[in-house]
């Protein structure tokens, strides 16, 4: 056994998601704890060379966490021979940009979603690195989710028989900015800068639809701006012009029918912050993050309506909880590490560019149809 380095540049770092699932959370949890066994027993080590804008960011974390490379010099550090793999968890402005460059200096790519706001640019990126011949992925981290992983498997075990819904809500109360802080960079919220939910949401919508429920055949989406004014990073005021909120029906293959909420406006009364309830003709199932419950066809109650009198039934009561019988971790890490297998030796991938392809179709598609105001099919992508 041999222990194997493998630089990973990370721009990005610096940002709230950056810094706290890919670096944190993945990288430097995955190097910490040794770095990942290869099939033929060597240890794959990742080490990260940060790169940015602001030095002096960039500075204290690599101080923080005993990371020896951090550069603002782009050029010199996609360079650099020793860097096998470039990652962005920037601005989706920068993405495609920057991955081109990586792409073009022989780099494995991996990258936030979505990889552009244009699908154009998003199917040109995709062949580009398949055409370059080097390893590329996009993060599809709500497939790693312990709660959706429950909803995989009891789709594999047959529990629901016919799926006939899917409906998700997900979201919760950004604050403005003004007399709190908010929880979310502001150019979220301009479109100037790329900002909008449904081009950041259907994009995960999609791949947790594809792969959990049916491929998408169709959609209709209407978005909305509920809160025009927030305020900056510096207390400043500006236009909040980027759709904040979206809601979206989809047809899925199979005729499954699904309805899928997406808020930064919204206050949560419920048991996470996204959930999803799955029916079918011989059960049912609600999933957040991490919990997920099931109530089958000879558990469920026989409700009678009738609004003369208070409802006497403990709906909450009669569902059952999936138990944690399938070992997990964050989801990021896990597909940090399924994508550092791939590269290493060839391991099993199936997260490339096609599918952050794919989900910029679909916000491109539900974008339309909220200014077009009708249903859109959702063709198959020539890549």
């Amino acid at each position: 056994m041999a222990d194997r380095r493998i630089g990973v540049i990370m721009h990005g770092a610096t940002g709230r998601m950056g810094y706290n699932q890919h670096l944190v959370r993945s990288i430097l949890a995955l190097r910490d704890q040794g770095g990942i066994v290869l099939s033929n027993g060597d240890r794959l080590v990742p080490e990260p060379i940060l790169v940015g804008r602001d030095g002096d960011k960039l500075r204290r974390i690599a101080e923080r966490h005993a990371i020896e490379r951090w550069s603002t010099d782009m050029t010199a550090v996609l360079a650099d021979p020793t860097a096998a793999i470039f990652f962005d968890a920037g601005t989706t402005r920068m993405r495609a940009g920057l991955l081109g460059r990586a792409i073009d200096a022989g780099k494995h790519v991996y990258c936030e979603k979505p990889v552009a706001e244009d699908l154009h640019i998003a199917v040109a990126l995709a062949r580009k690195a398949r055409s370059a011949g080097i390893k590329h992925g996009v993060v599809q981290d709500k497939l790693f989710l312990p709660g959706l992983l429950k909803l995989a498997m009891l789709r594999r075990s047959g529990f629901f028989g016919r799926i006939l819904s899917v409906r998700g809500e997900f979201g919760y109360w950004v604050f403005e900015g003004d007399w709190q802080a908010a929880q979310r960079p502001s150019w979220n919220y301009r479109k100037a800068d790329g900002g909008g939910i449904i081009l950041d949401m259907l994009c995960h919508w999609r791949y947790v639809l594809d792969n959990l429920f049916g491929a998408v055949r169709s959609v209709s989406c209407l978005g909305a701006t509920h809160i025009p004014e927030r305020f900056d990073e510096r207390g400043e005021p500006y236009a909040a012009d980027a759709d904040d909120a979206a809601y979206a029906t989809f047809e899925l293959e199979g005729g499954v029918i699904a309805q899928i909420n997406s808020s930064w406006a919204v206050r949560v009364k419920r048991d996470d912050l996204v959930t999803f309830q799955v029916d079918g003709t011989h059960g049912s199932a609600v999933a957040g993050l991490h919990r997920c419950f099931t109530q089958h066809r000879v558990n469920t109650p026989k409700p009678v309506w009738n609004p003369d009198q208070p409802q006497l039934m403990d709906f909450q009561a009669g569902w059952d909880e999936v138990p944690d019988n399938m070992p997990t971790e964050n989801g990021f890490k896990a597909q940090w590490a399924m994508f550092l297998r791939h590269v290493a030796e060839d391991g099993p991938w199936p997260y490339g560019l096609e599918e952050g392809a794919k989900g910029v179709q679909l916000a491109t598609l539900g974008l339309k149809s909220w200014r077009e105001r009708r249903w859109l099919d959702v063709p198959p992508l020539d890549i």
